[in-house]
């Protein structure tokens, strides 16, 4: 018996790829973002504050380095700030601070969305490094966004 080369399978795989794309070109597959997706370290994210959105981090010509930039909720956005925690003073011990974040912003992002936004949201902690922990940064910046695509505005409730 004759089995199917390997040219033809790969054939097939392609062509079921791009009928899936054919059919519904904006869905993207889930992006996970964990703690250190962005960090204090990343060009931009200090100046992002309360409330604000911002893209994801890109190489910047003009910058020369990976940064994220503020943009209008209104305008569509890949993150927005949720929340902002403290952590306390001590040594510098990532895995413990991560738990703090990771638990903190879950506490926030509860009482938010307590219906968990239906699963169409989700969120993660942006973490000091231990650079900027050394230089006696303690804050821990909550962001929330969509898994399956770009923020199309604020998802903060109006409360």
């Amino acid at each position: 018996m004759k089995l199917p080369s390997r040219r033809w399978a790969v054939a097939a795989t392609v062509g079921t790829l791009a009928a899936v794309a054919a059919i519904d070109p904006t869905v993207s597959p889930p992006v996970a973002k964990g703690d250190a997706f962005i960090t204090a370290q990343t060009t931009g994210v200090l100046t992002i504050e309360g409330g604000e959105c911002f893209s994801d981090p890109a190489y910047s010509p003009e910058a020369g380095e990976v940064v994220v930039r503020y943009e209008p909720c209104e305008s569509g956005a890949d993150n927005q700030s949720y929340g902002f925690l403290r952590a306390a003073d001590g040594p510098w011990d990532r895995a413990r601070l991560a738990g703090f974040g990771w638990q903190g912003c879950r506490t926030y992002f509860e009482r938010r969305w307590p219906d968990g936004a239906d699963g169409t949201l989700d969120f993660y902690p942006v973490l000091p490094t231990e650079q900027t922990w050394a230089d006696g940064d303690r804050t821990v910046m909550c962001a929330v966004y969509r898994p399956r695509g770009r923020l199309t505005d604020s998802v903060l409730p109006l409360r």
